[in-house]
Formats: structure tokens, sequence, C-alpha cells
């Protein structure tokens, strides 16, 4: 029984880890979309809203998570924006459609 509850917390510690490390590379990947649009990732943080299991093209299972951020073009509207990452990699993102602010 020591053996089971030892492993599940060992699961538990490693999913946190993981997490944490999956999440800062989406709020790189967050600003680095944003910034090549001309757009600011607001309040600097990602929300991960979705966690699946996927296969990578190699057969492998892995994590698929689907992360929510906001950007803005003038700082005053925001834009929903979403990216996915199967394991470390980035599958896809979208960003909608704005218009750029008059200078």
């Amino acid at each position: 029984m020591e053996l089971i509850l030892l492993f599940v917390l060992i699961a538990l510690a490693w999913f946190w880890l993981d997490s944490m490390d999956k999440r800062e590379r989406a709020i790189l990947l967050g600003q680095e979309l944003a910034s090549r649009f001309n757009l600011q990732l607001l309040d600097e943080t990602v929300a991960c809203n979705k966690l699946w299991l996927a296969r990578n093209r190699r057969g492998h299972v892995q994590f698929l998570r689907t992360y929510a951020f906001e950007v803005s073009a003038s700082g005053a509207e925001r834009l929903h924006c979403h990216l996915v990452l199967l394991g470390n990699q980035l599958g896809e993102w979208h960003i909608p459609p704005y218009q750029q602010p008059m200078e």
C-alpha cells in the first residue's frame, strides 16, 4: 500500500512540475506570437483550459494542452487567443483579426 501511495505522490509531483514547465513555454510562445503581430500580451500570463492525451508524429502519447491568453493592439480592447502545445511543441494557435490603431 505504501508503494502505491509513493508512486501516486511521485506521479503527481512530476505532473505538477511538467505543467509549470509547459506554462512557462506557453508564456514565451504567447509573447513571441504577440510581438510577431505588433500586439501586447496582456497580464503576462496564459491559462491552461484544456488537457487531453494525444499522439505525436512518432506515435508517442503526450499531453495536449490548450492555453488561452489575451492580447491588445491599443491597450483598450482585449483579443481572446489560444495556442496548443503537444508535449513541448507548438501545434496550432489563433489570434483573431483586428484593426491596427491609427498613429
